[in-house]
């Protein structure tokens, strides 16, 4: 298997190793160290747009993905270059790992900026105007992806059923889109009480890491159990 661990946090640290480092950091971090304990002949792929913002979409951009690939002009194939390696690196992927802070009720600016590159018309959603009731493809569905978005909230209350669930727009929106481009499978786990401090923020980061332990626990061994060892599929990846 090959995992996509994804990091969005402005803040370069974990929490666990800095007072002032992120918390979706140290859950990233668990996930994957866990899962490759349980699985090291999986592979891991890391992409920190957090520290390494992808380019916002921009004219040039929307240009060149509106443009038939045979039909493009060499700048054309410059502008989706990046946006080609991201998508390349998901399409590989069989588990993204997802660190998404909550930013004023929303997704960091960084994350947004990726969804905005991955989402493209011809390589990760089909258009047919034949089809004017349902004209959307998603081309990445039928490839057994899995999506586990670990965040962290300054508040609390936010998860369905809370006091403020109505203003959380970061794992539905983040959900949703996904699941435009195919991929069903979905879990989150979130950090609270971030301003708060105290018990109650340490309490929450417990129960995070306990819950990140048990999901990798539950989804390593069920993907033990299709991909024993003597049948694990190819084991090594290079990113484009």
């Amino acid at each position: 298997m090959k995992l996509l661990r994804i990091d969005s946090s402005a803040r370069s640290q974990a929490s666990d190793r800095s007072s002032r480092g992120s918390h979706t950091r140290r859950l990233t971090e668990r996930f994957t160290r866990r899962w490759l304990q349980q699985r090291p002949n999986d592979v891991l792929i890391s992409r920190d747009v957090g520290q390494s913002p992808p380019h916002p979409v921009a004219e040039k951009w929307i240009g060149a993905a509106f443009t038939k690939p045979d039909q493009r002009e060499p700048w054309m194939k410059e502008a989706l270059a990046e946006s080609d390696a991201l998508i390349n690196e998901l399409i590989a992927a069989d588990l993204v790992v997802a660190g998404v802070p909550m930013y004023n009720f929303g997704m960091p600016a960084q994350f947004k900026a990726y969804i905005d590159n991955v989402v493209r018309v011809g390589r990760t959603f089909g258009f047919d105007r034949s089809r004017p009731d349902d004209p959307y493809t998603p081309l990445l569905a039928g490839m057994d992806k899995r999506l586990i978005l670990l965040g962290s909230r300054g508040d609390y209350g936010y998860d369905p059923g809370g006091r403020i669930a109505h203003i959380n727009h970061v794992e539905g929106a983040i959900r949703d889109v996904f699941a435009f481009l195919g991929v069903t499978a979905f879990h989150s786990v979130a950090i609270e009480y971030d301003e708060f401090g105290g018990d109650r923020l340490q309490a929450s980061i417990a129960a995070a890491e306990g819950a990140v332990d048990e999901l990798v626990d539950r989804l390593a061994g069920a993907r033990q159990a299709v991909y024993p060892p003597c049948l694990n599929r190819a084991s090594t990846f290079s990113p484009p």
